[in-house]
């Protein structure tokens, strides 16, 4: 099962790396398109922070170094479990799977560039949340398939009954 976890990582860099390209290449920075009005456009913007715009206006020259170091932490981390934990495909195995391609596209954005690009923009008004990408998205979907796993999970006295 294995050749499947690792499967879904690729997949999710791939995905991620076309996605920035395209926007890249074909929208200027700053530059959107209205998808949804009042609701959803695509946005080309460069995140130089963590997640959503974390850490964004922080002064520090070290901010990226330890970004890098903080993923390549996970990366270890999230690896690790996963291969420990993916002799068959499940929610947690798929959820740390996410996560591992996500953080690979993000850390590959900021080694090269040090700063990853974000296009998803949600709106409502003059409220929205800050911009995402597809590694953003996959983390989030994977953090939360974890989660749930976690708080619905059956223990191991209620599988018996």
């Amino acid at each position: 099962m294995r050749k499947y976890h690792f499967l879904i990582a690729v997949i999710i860099v791939a995905l991620d790396r076309l996605t920035k390209w395209t926007i890249s290449h074909r929208l200027s920075l700053h530059d959107s398109i209205h998808v949804i009005p009042g609701f959803f456009k695509i946005i080309h913007t460069e995140n130089p922070g963590a997640a959503f715009g974390i850490f964004a206006d922080s002064p520090s020259q070290w901010k990226v170094a330890l970004l890098i170091l903080f993923s390549v932490v996970a990366l270890l981390i999230v690896s690790l479990l996963l291969w420990k934990n993916s002799h068959a495909l499940t929610s947690t195995g798929i959820g740390l799977s996410l996560i591992l391609g996500g953080a690979i596209g993000n850390l590959w954005d900021r080694i090269v560039s040090r700063h990853v690009v974000d296009f998803l923009l949600f709106y409502v008004g003059r409220y929205q949340w800050p911009a995402f990408n597809v590694a953003d998205s996959a983390i989030v979907v994977g953090a939360c398939l974890l989660v749930f796993e976690i708080v619905f999970a059956k223990s191991p006295s209620q599988q018996s009954a």
